[in-house]
């Protein structure tokens, strides 16, 4: 009769790093009790015990001695004749306690039972994973490049837990190889199929808030909050802050001296241009300092529609949209104003608005000319036909036209 060492078993256990031994104990304990079950109908007259510090388990067995032909249930009680033989001083009244060993379940009972223990562990160590990463959704990790596919890329963390970052939440510029440090924010943690499924970004809003909170301690230490941020990632972003102290300027501390602060975040964003903006209630100063670096001239709000027609002088008009329509886009998002912009042109200046064409010019083609800014005949002529091609989603030929029809205007 010998104990059923665990060490051994223990030592298989070692990769679970997400369960202690105790719990690990815990589930083995419950495995045995499941075959005694199955061997004797009932555990309840059984003990298990477990050494949890040098790998031991023990199972005991009690059944009270009865007298002969008395025995109603083989499983809890032994009759008189037969305990004589085990022990010749046993009585009737007493209990008989004997050990069980691990031979007594059989080879093949055995090995169910060590199927049934790694799957549990396994299933406890997936428990212990989606609780532990559900809990920090929002924040940021660093992990290693595993593994680099066309639609994602596999990252490990520092325990060896994988965490997955779809090429839709990965920024344009980004270029992963295996062994690469990468940091991301954890956007979102599924069971699928009993096994966690971890999602990280480094395109979320919430991505850039975490970095400026570790680079400005203000932030980090509540001085100073972030009110908004919207992105278009690798390219412009725009955060909103305000501060509860008047002595310290948000934007300066965010931004930092000579830009110290900020340039750890651009190059981590692959050169991101970020806008910081101070936060007011005031919604046409806001518009204003979102349009940023644009002059602004006036704005007409309609508070009802949440439409905003912006006027500017005409070398403003291009910095306001900015490159690919960036900046008045997020400057909308970042406002919750839908915003126009509009040449202011000088009283010398003849010009046409560009929805006196509609008759000649469709009206697609117009509204695709307004969104990048050209609201006006000369605006349209004063950019090349290359350069009109390129920035809207207009053909080659249906400018030329345009710029036909527009031209006849002013002959």
């Amino acid at each position: 009769m010998s104990n059923i060492n665990l060490i051994d078993s223990f030592q298989e256990f070692k990769e679970f790093k997400n369960i202690d031994r105790p719990t690990v104990i815990s589930v083995l304990e419950e495995v045995f009790r499941s075959m005694l079950r199955k061997k004797y109908g009932t555990d309840e007259n059984c003990d298990v015990i477990v050494n949890p510090d040098n790998g031991d388990l023990e199972i005991w067995r009690t059944r009270k001695v009865m007298e002969d032909g008395f025995s109603e249930d083989d499983d809890l009680e032994i009759e008189l004749a037969e305990v004589k033989r085990l022990d010749p001083d046993m009585e009737v009244g007493d209990d008989y306690i004997e050990q069980i060993t691990l031979e007594s379940f059989g080879r093949r009972a055995i090995l169910a039972a060590r199927q049934t223990l790694v799957s549990k562990v396994l299933e406890l160590e997936k428990d212990e994973i989606f609780k532990k990463y559900k809990d920090r959704v929002g924040e940021i990790v660093t992990g290693e490049v595993y593994q680099v596919w066309k639609k994602e890329t596999l990252v490990l963390d520092d325990e060896g837990n994988e965490l997955m970052m779809p090429k839709t939440e990965q920024i344009p510029a980004d270029y992963f190889k295996k062994g690469d440090t990468v940091r991301a924010v954890i956007l979102k943690v599924d069971m699928i199929n009993a096994t966690p499924k971890i999602i990280i970004s480094r395109i979320a809003p919430e991505f850039l808030q975490r970095l400026f909170e570790i680079e400005v301690p203000e932030i980090f230490d509540g001085l100073i909050t972030i009110k908004k941020i919207v992105r278009e990632p690798g390219e412009r972003a725009k955060v909103a802050v305000e501060s509860y102290d008047d002595r310290i300027d948000p934007v300066g501390a965010c931004v930092g001296m000579k830009g110290s602060r900020i340039h750890g975040i651009v190059r981590e964003l692959k050169n991101e241009n970020i806008d910081v903006i101070n936060f007011t209630n005031n919604v046409s100063l806001y518009i204003t300092r979102a349009l940023s670096p644009a002059k602004i001239t006036s704005i007409k709000l309609d508070d009802e529609t949440k439409h905003a027609s912006v006027y500017l002088k005409p070398d403003q008009v291009s910095l306001a949209i900015g490159r690919g329509g960036h900046n008045i886009k997020l400057a909308g998002k970042l406002t919750g104003y839908e915003i126009d912009v509009y040449r202011e042109a000088g009283e010398e200046d003849e010009d046409v608005d560009i929805e006196e064409f509609s008759d000649e010019i469709d009206s697609w083609i117009i509204d695709e000319l307004k969104s990048i800014g050209c609201d006006t005949a000369k605006s349209v002529l004063s950019l090349s036909i290359d350069e009109l091609v390129k920035r809207t989603d207009l053909e080659e030929e249906t400018v030329k036209e345009v710029m036909s029809i527009l031209k006849s205007e002013f002959e």
